[in-house]
């Protein structure tokens, strides 16, 4: 399992994610260009200290990612989906991609998607912060294919 930001525009938010991926055992993908200088404090500020734990691999863009991305399945998550995560089946390889905080994935990258994701929400509600939902996606997808690392012993 793996966890792809396109483009991401919100240092801590990619932060976040190291940080995410780095507690959940899983990779992480950035494909750039991002919006503002990877080396930016507020990145390491959110990732603490996870980012030497952290399977981070850069694609310089959204072409060299699809040449070397890992197999299985693309799940892009969007508002412009129909299908709500907790109603999917996820599997093992499966690597869950989400789209700029400010403008989301072009249509191109809806079109090379395997499948398009929602999380339910209010209807007067317009999105949640992209690595919340990553977290709750990424927990569904764990739980399903029951693959959360292991509890170590007390």
């Amino acid at each position: 399992m793996r966890l792809a930001l396109f483009q991401p525009d919100i240092p801590q938010n990619l932060g976040a994610a190291i940080r995410l991926t780095a507690c959940m055992a899983i990779g992480l993908d950035i494909i750039e260009p991002c919006g503002f200088p990877l080396s930016d404090k507020a990145v390491g500020r959110a990732a603490m200290d996870y980012g030497e734990s952290a399977e981070v691999r850069r694609h310089d863009s959204w072409t060299a990612f699809l040449a070397n991305r890992a197999p299985g399945r693309l799940l892009l998550l969007t508002t412009r989906a129909s299908i709500p995560y907790c109603a999917y089946v996820f599997r093992p390889g499966d690597t869950l991609l989400l789209g700029r905080e400010s403008a989301g994935v072009p249509d191109s990258v809806h079109a090379a998607a395997d499948a398009r994701l929602l999380v339910p929400m209010a209807s007067d509600a317009r999105s949640l912060n992209v690595i919340v939902s990553a977290a709750m996606v990424l927990g569904e997808a764990l739980r399903q294919t029951k693959d959360f690392p292991p509890l170590e012993k007390i």
